[in-house]
């Protein structure tokens, strides 16, 4: 009973104005980030981070939280009638989303992806109210060396973020925790890698950072692929799915929310992962697998299921142990960390209003999206032909005051395009900046939880091997980082023997 009466706590907190207003914006701007191909949810984030500074905590993460999973549904609209994926996850949805609008059918298509989201989403919050819990009140009991064997754990993400080379991910990591040094040592109080500039002796700000890896250099990257978009408006109709829709449908979905609760458990799985898998488990389970690639509503609503379901349970190892699973999560770690909130086991009991407010606020979300979604579909379809002359130079503005904004220090705008510049050329030779900023915000702590257990040991490295939680943590996570290793050598191995053959 303990969790339903902090439920209702938390939804207490959420009803005051102010928390329903900025929940109202981040699912909007969410969906708004999800229907324009570009930006994505990362660095939508991370241009919307200073905006928050002025509010309490638990009304900026609802924000930020909401523009996540509001960017899950978004997606699906222009994957549907454009053909093109508005945010990642939803690339499976062009497969079939799109040949039901080309046969008239773009109305229960997107009805599908917007009831299916809800389901997920659902789902996926009251498994993530009974599972953080119980993890949250193991991990009490954690001292310097499991914090440090568990920020290994969440360093081995670093090997799953990596969509193209093992070997780029691993530079950009060990590039993010440098800079994560540059500043005062925490136990010294001496400055490091500042090179005699002075505004560096606080470190690099993580807000500047991620602006100009994810939204400067989106842009950037954004303006040399002009997209040419056909919108298929003329038959959205009957957006409610029928009988027969809802026959071949319910499957999917129960399916599309199981796989995508646990694979968002997952480091590096995510959204992107379970909308894969959930689509080649239905096409695989289907008596009818032709009809996949041609207009099959199974393969429309399991992913977008499946996609939102993932980002209910990407909160899971963020708010029990403070482990960001991607580069959203670890910026919403970033976020917490600046507002003074430490997520981890901690959090439920010196911040029970964050933890439980979070949870009400992804319920209202959810409903406030459904709402959105169905009747709002005209709005998105004119969204959708705005001039990208006009969207990105909104976009490099809106990156310039909030990174201003920050200290009014010119300095942070300096930081943030050279940032952009720098993550410009990286896209350019296909280095992926997940990593870097995952190891950037995961580096400070790591450092400090080895320091300390160090000093508890006298300086003795066998205390991460006594303590058994340390040890399997550890372990574990040389294990995978090995086995991820091993698959990208064999590859390469693969590579290589067909083109000597």
């Amino acid at each position: 009973m303990d969790i339903f009466s902090n439920l209702i706590s938390g939804f207490h907190v959420v009803f005051q104005p102010i928390n329903l207003l900025y929940c109202f914006l981040g699912v909007f701007i969410g969906t708004l980030i999800g229907v324009l191909p570009g930006i994505g949810p990362v660095g939508t984030i991370s241009i919307l981070l200073p905006s928050t500074f002025g509010v309490p905590p638990l009304t900026g993460m609802i924000m930020l939280a909401g523009i996540y999973y509001g960017a899950m549904y978004g997606g699906s609209t222009t994957s549907i009638l454009v053909n093109i994926p508005g945010e990642a996850a939803s690339v499976v949805t062009c497969l079939d989303g799109y040949q039901m609008a080309r046969q008239g059918r773009a109305g229960p298509a997107l009805g599908i992806s917007a009831i299916g989201s809800f389901i997920g989403g659902t789902f996926s919050l009251v498994a993530l109210m009974f599972l953080v819990y119980p993890l949250a009140q193991v991990a009490l009991k954690f001292g310097p060396p499991e914090y440090f064997a568990l920020m290994c754990l969440g360093m081995t993400t670093v090997t799953y973020l990596a969509i193209g080379s093992l070997i780029k991910a691993v530079i950009m990591a060990i590039f993010g925790l440098i800079l994560g040094c540059v500043g005062t040592d925490m136990f010294l109080g001496k400055l490091r890698f500042v090179f005699g500039i002075s505004e560096l002796s606080d470190g690099i700000s993580l807000i500047s950072l991620a602006m100009g890896f994810f939204g400067i250099s989106e842009v950037l990257t954004n303006i040399e692929k002009p997209l040419k978009r056909m919108v298929y408006e003329a038959n959205i109709k009957h957006i409610l799915p029928n009988l027969e829709d809802w026959k071949e449908s319910i499957g999917s979905i129960i399916r599309g929310s199981f796989i995508g609760f646990f694979l968002g458990i997952l480091p590096g799985g995510g959204a992107i992962l379970a909308s894969f898998v959930s689509y080649s488990t239905e096409k695989k389970i289907s008596k009818h697998p032709e009809k996949f690639g041609k207009g099959a509503i199974e393969g429309v609503a399991g992913p977008e299921t499946a996609n939102n379901a993932a980002t209910g349970g990407a909160f899971v190892p963020l708010l029990s142990l403070g482990i960001p699973p991607n580069a959203v999560m670890a910026l919403l770690l970033g976020a917490l960390l600046i507002h003074g909130v430490v997520p981890g086991p901690m959090l439920v009991k010196q911040h029970p209003d964050v933890f439980w407010g979070i949870i009400a606020s992804m319920y209202i979300g959810n409903g406030i999206l459904l709402l959105l979604n169905l009747p709002l579909i005209g709005l998105w379809v004119k969204v959708l032909k705005v001039p990208y002359q006009i969207l990105f130079p909104l976009i490099l503005l809106f990156t310039l005051i909030g990174s201003y904004s920050i200290n009014n220090s010119i300095f942070d705008i300096l930081i943030m395009v050279t940032f952009g510049a720098v993550g410009y050329v990286l896209r350019k030779f296909e280095y992926e900046e997940a990593p870097l900023i995952l190891a950037f915000i995961l580096g400070p702590m790591l450092e400090q939880a080895f320091r300390q257990s160090l000093i508890m040991s006298n300086g003795n490295l066998r205390i991460f091997f006594d303590r058994p939680i340390s040890c399997g943590a550890l372990l574990l996570s040389i294990a995978l980082f090995v086995s991820n290793g091993l698959k990208f050598f064999r590859k390469a191995r693969g590579k290589v023997t067909q083109i000597e053959g």
